[in-house]
């Protein structure tokens, strides 16, 4: 729990100090912030819209079981295989597993956050296969040796010098190209990769109970060349992803794109019900569907955080977050960072290492504000917290200083008491966690409360 703690404000120190750092990030969101309110002007009323996705994801998680067994009975009868995994060390044998079976030696990627989330391409260099992420961003971002940045944007934090000058630093190419340029190179190294793979790896953006099928929204094609020309589709997707009914497509597409990236609609919107069919001469052999749980249960068994499951991961609240714009995605050391991660990362893989993420918040709501799927994540902060507190994760000297507080604040005279220079000793003084991070708190000689009786007493 210390080092993790001690890690991320390390990292988030020296990084809320950069400002270039912060100079390309908000330059990035500026462009986000310009392009969300084109994007809502497709619906008449876009609030009814957010209350309505809240709805049906509400019912697609109350019913979680019902929803995916109806998905696995779905696809598996147009001839899908459907492998459930508690947890990344049985998603990655699965995987293994399969590109075992088909001697497989090079795996195409799109982007995925929970391939990210169980390390698959570390996973398949370690058993000797080369794995490459096909989305753009992915693809700086792997050349770099760096994780994701953004759930959405995943090289968010780098220039297009910065990408000009990784691409010639690591494929060789002439220095200062433009990004249409770049974008050409990536694509050709990248088509001759699908050509050569033998198995295409992609993340889903819904699971469709009622139709048996898997969703994906993209920008590139990346994600449809990754699960088409390969002979083995290999889909790796969260539990919590289940809509009930295609028909909600039409709702949550929309909404997606446009607190994704403010489109009314991305290029690219394709669903999936299983492997190439007879008759049909486009699509892959195999279709294998894993269901991954690494701790979204724990979050279902609580009616409290329930409603973290609703997330469509569109990355709205990490542009709206000003702790996000400061520290940046790779402060937060986890797959899934800003507000969203800090709610759930606790609780995917431990309240006791993780519980520090949900402090570096200021609570103002804004995330809540610009959720698609209504969910109320500053509320789930203090949740968080509390649950910490309660499961005994907090030191002896915060536990005392929260009792001693307390004691005082019920008490009318002790509050009185100990006014101005006794309290700002307790505070910066004695219980240094506050000051060690943040400048020291001055209370005022007087409180309110006596300022009020002696003006009332004055005036009679």
């Amino acid at each position: 729990m210390k080092e993790t703690a001690a890690s991320f404000i390390a990292k988030s120190t020296v990084r809320a100090a950069d400002l270039e750092h912060r100079r390309k990030i908000n330059f990035n969101i500026g462009r986000y912030n310009a392009a969300v309110p084109q994007g809502k002007t497709q619906f008449s009323n876009v609030m009814q819209a957010r209350e309505n996705a809240k709805n049906l994801k509400w019912r697609a998680i109350e019913t979680l079981d019902q929803q995916l067994e109806a998905f696995e009975k779905n696809i598996t009868a147009r001839g899908a295989k459907v492998i459930w995994a508690e947890d990344t060390a049985e998603a990655l044998y699965e995987i293994g597993r399969i590109c075992n079976a088909k001697q497989c030696r090079t795996v195409v990627k799109s982007k995925s956050m929970v391939t990210e989330e169980i390390h698959l391409n570390h996973f398949l260099e370690q058993q000797g296969i080369e794995s490459i992420e096909t989305d753009l961003g992915e693809y700086i971002q792997q050349l770099d040796g760096e994780p994701p940045y953004h759930i959405v944007t995943p090289a968010m934090h780098k220039s297009k010098e910065d990408v000009a000058r990784l691409f010639a630093d690591k494929l060789g190419v002439a220095p200062g190209l433009s990004p249409e340029q770049l974008t050409l190179i990536a694509r050709q190294k990248l088509r001759d990769k699908y050509i050569e793979a033998e198995v295409g790896v992609t993340g889903a953006n819904f699971i469709i109970a009622d139709t048996g099928a898997i969703a994906i929204t993209e920008n590139e094609g990346n994600a449809r060349l990754s699960c088409a020309w390969p002979k083995t589709h290999i889909v790796i997707v969260g539990i919590e992803k289940v809509i009930p009914s295609l028909q909600d497509l039409a709702l949550f597409w929309p909404l997606l794109s446009t607190y994704g990236t403010g489109q009314k609609v991305t290029a690219y919107n394709t669903i999936v019900a299983g492997p190439r069919q007879p008759g049909e001469t486009d699509g892959p052999e195999e279709m294998y569907v894993i269901l991954l749980d690494n701790g979204r249960t724990n979050l279902l068994q609580n009616p409290a955080t329930r409603e973290a499951l609703y997330c469509i991961r569109c990355g709205a609240c990490l542009n709206a977050c000003p702790v996000y714009k400061n520290i940046g995605g790779h402060s937060y050391e986890t797959t899934y960072s800003g507000p969203i991660g800090k709610v759930i990362t606790p609780h995917l893989r431990g309240m006791n290492d993780y519980k520090h993420l949900s402090y570096a918040s200021s609570l103002c709501g804004n995330c809540t504000e610009v959720c698609p799927v209504r969910i109320n994540l500053h509320e789930l902060l203090l949740e968080n917290r509390h649950e910490a507190v309660e499961n005994g994760n907090s030191t002896l000297a915060e536990r005392i200083a929260w009792k001693m507080w307390k004691q005082a604040s019920l008490n009318r005279k002790m509050m009185n008491l100990a006014n101005g220079n006794l309290k700002n000793k307790v505070v910066n003084k004695i219980f240094k966690g506050w000051t060690q991070h943040r400048s020291e708190l001055h209370f005022s000689p007087k409180t309110f409360n006596e300022m009020w009786r002696e003006k009332h007493s004055a005036a009679k």
